[in-house]
């Protein structure tokens, strides 16, 4: 399993994106005014996000800067960071709709938990991270590397933290690539099953965890899967297989190469800031931060989990957690507890909009072609 041609941007190392920031992108004040503008002009307390459609919104030349670097999260770097966002004139609700909006235009949002919500504000809620069923959006501690639930997430920054809250990425292809090269018996390890807790966030029809290599291959593309929490988790599942010392001894080094300085490159996200992230290709973490007392300033981004309509396959061992791997097709996501029939017509709605395929996902994986 090597990587070719198609992925070889996103296999970065930290002076790639310090030498060659064309991963970075701004939008320009009246951009920002217009942005602000058509937020401001839909905005309504009463409506519920699943009532707007792309229809309510009018980004103008915003949009070009949006689209580009959304391309180049999913098709080029794997990550890209979109400087000035109206935050400043946004109130936070409205702020919130603005990456709602940019979600509507970039594909299909994915639900993110328990609560089966769409998007979710990643804040401080006391939450033990390392619980049973910990998340780390809402808790303030430091964060082991690991990927979202969607194919694209993207991370809007109202307000930052008093100290600390830094966002660290690497890029799983070179730490395979890495990993292949220094220790080629602990690749081979990651390329057999892991378990990942579902955190007790599981359907009716899906297991308390699920199974997959660390890197796996479709098409020509190699896909990277990592989350330590999720993996350790699963081994209070009694179900769940133990971890072998391969395993654990595989788990360690590819953490070690993930957090080496040449290959992890961190930033702070100031308000205003939309990061983008492409999750088969990018593993992401953040130090442990300190809050604001004040409710007002505490630290606040909102996150989506978003399905493109220009996908590419995904191998046939993410199907238990995406619940689709074809081109093109709404898949990702947790769907939770409360994944109901408005859930089910906003996912039907924006799949037609953008001409994308909605599988069931609780229906069996469709056969590979051979």
């Amino acid at each position: 399993m090597r990587l070719d041609d198609i992925q070889s941007r996103a296999a970065w190392r930290t002076e790639d994106l310090t030498k060659d920031p064309d991963w970075v992108f701004d939008i320009d004040e009246a951009g920002a005014a217009q942005l602000a503008r058509t937020v401001k002009a839909a905005y309504d307390p009463e409506r519920e996000l699943f009532d707007y459609t792309r229809a309510d919104f009018d980004f103008g030349p915003a949009w070009d800067t949006l689209s580009q670097a959304l391309r180049e999260a999913h098709q080029g770097r794997g990550l890209a960071l979109v400087h000035g966002l109206p935050r400043a004139a946004l109130a936070e609700e409205e702020f919130k709709l603005l990456n709602w909006a940019i979600g509507l235009y970039a594909g299909v949002a994915r639900p993110q938990g328990k609560a089966s919500q769409y998007i979710s504000q990643v804040r401080d809620a006391g939450v033990d991270y390392r619980a049973a069923s910990g998340r780390g959006f809402s808790s303030n501690a430091k964060l082991d590397f690991h990927v979202d639930g969607g194919d694209l997430t993207t991370l809007g920054c109202y307000n930052t933290a008093k100290a600390g809250g830094q966002s660290m990425i690497s890029s799983s292809l070179t730490a395979g690539e890495i990993l292949r090269s220094e220790r080629p018996d602990l690749y081979e390890v990651a390329l057999q099953d892991f378990s990942f807790s579902r955190q007790q966030e599981e359907t009716e029809d899906e297991g308390p965890f699920y199974t997959q290599p660390l890197f796996d291959e479709a098409e020509g593309r190699i896909f990277g899967k990592w989350n330590r929490n999720r993996v350790q988790s699963a081994q209070r599942i009694e179900t769940a297989p133990r971890l072998t010392d391969k395993q654990v001894e595989t788990m360690a080094a590819l953490d070690e190469i993930l957090q080496r300085p040449e290959n992890m490159y961190t930033m702070y996200l100031a308000p205003g800031d939309l990061q983008i992230i492409n999750n088969y290709t990018m593993l992401h973490s953040r130090t442990e931060y300190e809050d604001f007392a004040e409710p007002e300033k505490k630290r606040l981004l909102y996150r989506l989990w978003l399905a493109p309509p220009d996908s590419v396959r995904m191998p046939e061992s993410w199907w238990d957690f995406y619940r689709a791997i074809e081109p093109n097709a709404v898949r990702g996501g947790i769907r939770g507890h409360n994944h109901d029939d408005v859930c089910k017509a906003f996912d039907a709605r924006q799949a037609a909009e953008l001409g994308m395929t909605l599988h069931d996902p609780s229906a069996a994986p469709t056969p590979t072609r051979g």
